[in-house]
């Protein structure tokens, strides 16, 4: 009777063991997923570490080497900080850095202002509200370059549209935009207000529309303008989507592409900014001391990192 009963213990031991071991087995399944998963995504992981993260470390090193391409042999000794020693006693540096913060400050708030009542009027309107969502959202669509020439052609000072138009309106000399130092970081810009401010448009219109239209209605019922909603409701519940929305731009201190195909950082370098800046350090100026511009890009990843920071702390919500 005892070995039977020590023979049931055993194995009413070994069934527990067996049913917390499946337990175990299924909890880590359901917590790592599908092994099969992991085999799909193993593609995409392997060119974005490629192609994203790889790019990133090796500009991080790169930054503390005198990495000069014309000069294979001594590309990565190591010369700690003394790249970024030169870059703050670099002249063209902070001039640089000082128009790409006067783009920032203007073009940003410039957008999201305009993204935001674009949004508001598209949310507000019962009929065509589709086409509008797609016309605004167009110029997000086109390529770049696309998208700066034509800007360029419409700021020629001979036969472009906005000048052919003025001279037809009485205005016998009107400005040579591009060429303007007063007039080319604003022509720039406004070329850039349109063709991105489609995207954060369609950002403010999902928050937007993710707002419970029953405060809208008390408010209303209680006698509410709908300028006292806007600030009272919409806003407010914007908050999220305007973090997002300016944690998105501020990748625009390193803009590059705008002043490189309208202006080339001209005229008296007036739009040349620290993107282009870092760039004609790489690939266009001397030997190609692609050691000291990864040390003036990652100075820049560094004070949009601060900015972004700055967003999170001001809006973040209570």
């Amino acid at each position: 009777m005892a070995t039977d009963r020590s023979s049931f213990d055993t194995s009413s031991r070994s069934a527990t063991l067996r049913s917390f071991a499946q337990e175990m087995k299924a909890a880590r399944r359901a917590g790592w997923g599908n092994p099969w998963g992991y085999a799909f995504i193993a593609p995409a992981l392997v060119l974005y570490l490629i192609f994203n993260v790889w790019p990133i470390i090796r500009g991080f090193l790169m930054a503390f080497t005198d990495y000069r391409f014309l000069y294979p042999d001594t590309r990565w000794d190591f010369h700690g900080l003394t790249n970024f020693i030169e870059m703050f006693s670099d002249d063209n540096f902070w001039e640089a850095l000082v128009i790409s913060l006067r783009y920032t400050i203007t073009v940003v708030p410039i957008a999201l202002s305009l993204a935001l009542v674009l949004a508001i009027f598209i949310a507000r309107t019962n009929r065509l509200s589709g086409f509008y969502r797609w016309i605004v959202y167009l110029p997000t669509i086109l390529p770049i370059a696309v998208t700066l020439l034509m800007f360029k052609q419409f700021y020629s000072n001979k036969f472009g549209f906005i000048n052919v138009n003025l001279r037809d309106l009485g205005w016998a000399r009107p400005p040579d935009w591009l060429s303007s130092v007063k007039y080319a970081l604003t022509a720039v810009g406004i070329a850039d207000i349109w063709r991105g401010i489609g995207f954060p448009t369609i950002l403010f219109l999902v928050g937007i529309y993710g707002i419970n239209s029953e405060l809208f209605e008390a408010a209303s019922i209680d006698g509410a303008t709908r300028w006292q909603q806007l600030w009272k409701i919409t806003l407010p519940m914007l908050r999220p989507t305007i973090t997002l929305v300016l944690v998105l731009n501020s990748s625009i201190l390193g803009a590059t592409e705008q002043m490189m195909m309208m202006t080339n950082g001209g005229p008296q370098n007036s739009t040349l900014t620290a993107g282009l800046y870092l760039y004609r350090l790489a690939f266009q100026q001397g030997d190609l001391r692609l050691g000291y511009a990864s040390a003036v890009s990652l100075t820049l990843g560094l004070i949009s990192s601060l900015i972004t920071l700055f967003w999170f702390r001001m809006l973040r919500e209570k």
